[in-house]
């Protein structure tokens, strides 16, 4: 079964710029970073965090979570990724044929996302996965923080973008919502193993450079990326007003959290 040989990662650091500390911040009695543990453990079999901070990595040992310490060096999750996937498959003394990795930031992520991701693996041809969701407003659609995607017949990203893609020369800007199909990228990622340990070792493209997305330097050395469209999103913890927003809402009152 895939499931057997899927391991999910939380790659989790605690030196944030806009939220030091982050993965313990208490939501509802309970760390961040287990919330986003037992979660993905609604959909997964094998979970585990992976971290550079042993304030982390104390905290996931309290409530019986795995846990992986890693470099602090790593530039990006999916490095730490990486170096996490060795780890595990040298402690456990057997290989994973796909990865999954999981923010860390989004306490409230839903099991299906992840189960959608996981199914993209049950072609053989998948070497990257990834999830989008149908944007449907214009101030979404023109803010840099949430890339965009399009892709062809296939489900196969063709570009990531933070601007508006594609551009629609023949409308107002506020109407190309209503005369387009834009999709918004969700970041998760699933990998075959053997292609997260390649992609890690390639040098930074300049597309990825110019737009600050490091999955274009996977396309940009023709690796594939299947995508998925899903019709919700996971919500992301960025900074403590996000935290205040979220344990004020009615999202902990919610019987699967």
């Amino acid at each position: 079964m895939l499931q057997d040989r899927l391991l999910g990662l939380i790659p989790a650091r605690y030196a944030s710029t806009r939220f030091p500390g982050k993965p313990l911040a208490d939501i509802g009695g309970k760390p961040m970073i287990q919330r986003v543990y037992e979660q993905s453990s609604k959909a997964l079999k094998h979970v585990y965090v992976a971290t550079d901070d042993k304030r982390i990595y104390d905290a996931v040992k309290k409530f019986n979570g795995n846990v992986v310490m890693t470099s602090s060096n790593h530039t990006s999750g999916t490095d730490r990724c990486t170096e996490a996937l060795h780890i595990v498959e040298t402690q456990e003394r057997r290989n994973y044929d796909v990865v999954l990795n999981i923010q860390g930031d989004e306490p409230f992520i839903e099991p299906a996302l992840l189960q959608t991701l996981s199914g993209c693996f049950m072609s053989s041809i998948t070497e990257i996965a990834t999830l989008v969701k149908p944007l449907s407003s214009t101030d979404d659609l023109f803010d840099p923080n949430k890339p965009k995607v399009i892709f062809n017949p296939k489900y196969e990203a063709i570009y990531f973008s933070r601007s508006p893609i594609p551009f629609l020369r023949e409308y107002n800007r506020d109407e190309w919502v209503k005369n387009h199909s834009y999709y918004q990228h969700i970041g998760l990622y699933g990998y075959r193993s053997d292609i997260l340990r390649e992609i890690t070792s390639l040098k930074t493209s300049s597309l990825e450079k110019a737009e600050s997305l490091e999955q274009l330097r996977w396309l940009e050395n023709g690796y594939r990326i299947s995508v998925r469209p899903v019709t919700h999103d996971s919500i992301g913890i960025d900074t403590p007003e996000d935290l205040k927003k979220a344990i004020e809402s009615d999202l902990l009152n919610n019987s699967n959290y």
